[in-house]
């Protein structure tokens, strides 16, 4: 099953361009390109501008674009910092419905609480749940006629790779491996198949196909970095709530934890806390049955070498580390 995105969009002159060329750009940030690596080809993305959806696409590839500050059709970004971002991450996109939609309708209600929580457009990206996606594919007017699709030159386009040394960075060609990365990499490894045996794991009943995997839901007490959702919910619906951390868990992660179980209270199914490692009183952190542990690690890894994102997704497991 597709995922359904929506791409925030910084001013109406870079909508304009969006709209024309029928392609959406990131920056060479890292929120550029856990964007691109988040969403992949065969998704569906609308434009996010003005508390607004445009739009409905098929994503139809996805490229990298060499030098962009020569190579781009929208404006360079300058911070209040002076720091300037081009835009070298791009999806080629196929037109499928027109549409002009405020986000205060229903149908986007789950994207539009996550801007509410957020206070604003402080995300390159939203992933909205399966019946947002079924809603805005019958909102507006299908495409009829041919859409022109953006070309580009092959030579001028590159991978970028992912790096564990700090001195190997070298945006937007490499990255150092990133929280965000991470979170991308094991919401990537849920779609491609471990979500069925995390269920069996967490002992839950339901299957695989009944949960959205969303990438990062906002709740009152923060950011959970991944959210499964039922996706045809009866009576109530039901959450299994995703923190990932790079490096070593600590008490107060597991807290986090609890105060987000605290919100989605009994709709709740479990909450994974993801790291690398943890100390080895962890199980006294643990305050609710709900909580589980789970250590990632990655299948022959050499800190000198570059990875494509696909490599990790590959390389990555995750291990029950435990729970109470």
């Amino acid at each position: 099953m597709p995922d359904y995105f929506l791409i925030s969009v910084s001013n109406r002159e870079n909508l304009e361009i969006c709209l024309d060329k029928n392609l959406a750009g990131f920056t060479g940030s890292i929120n550029g390109v856990w964007a691109f690596w988040d969403i992949s080809e065969g998704d569906y993305v609308s434009f996010l501008f003005a508390a607004r959806a445009r739009n409905l696409y098929e994503v139809k590839r996805k490229i990298a674009v060499k030098n962009p500050e020569k190579n781009s059709p929208w404006p360079p970004i300058v911070l209040r910092s002076g720091r300037e971002y081009n835009f070298p991450f791009r999806l080629i996109l196929s037109p499928v419905r027109e549409f002009n939609e405020p986000l205060v309708r229903q149908e986007f209600s789950f994207v539009a609480e996550n801007l509410l929580l957020r206070g604003g457009y402080r995300k390159t990206h939203f992933q909205a749940d399966t019946s947002t996606l079924y809603s805005a594919s019958q909102m507006g007017e299908k495409v009829s006629d041919e859409k022109k699709i953006a070309n580009f030159d092959e030579d001028s386009l590159f991978e970028p790779k992912i790096t564990f040394k700090k001195e190997m960075e070298n945006p937007p060609y490499v990255y150092r491996f990133h929280e965000l990365i991470l979170q991308a990499l094991i919401r990537k490894k849920l779609k491609s198949g471990y979500l069925k045996q995390l269920i069996k794991e967490l002992e839950l009943l339901y299957s695989s196909s009944d949960f959205d995997v969303i990438g990062e839901k906002a709740l009152p007490e923060g950011y959970v970095d991944l959210f499964l959702k039922q996706k045809h919910p009866v009576g109530t619906d039901s959450y299994v709530l995703i923190e990932v951390k790079t490096g070593k868990a600590i008490r107060k992660d597991f807290k986090q934890l609890q105060k987000y179980l605290s919100y989605v209270k009994e709709e709740a199914r479990a909450a994974v806390l993801v790291a690398r490692d943890f100390p080895k009183s962890f199980k006294d952190y643990i305050s609710s049955p709900l909580i589980k542990a789970y250590r990632y690690s990655f299948d022959s890894i050499s800190s000198d070498r570059l990875y494509t994102f696909d490599e990790l997704v590959g390389k990555l497991t995750l291990t029950y580390a435990g729970g109470v």
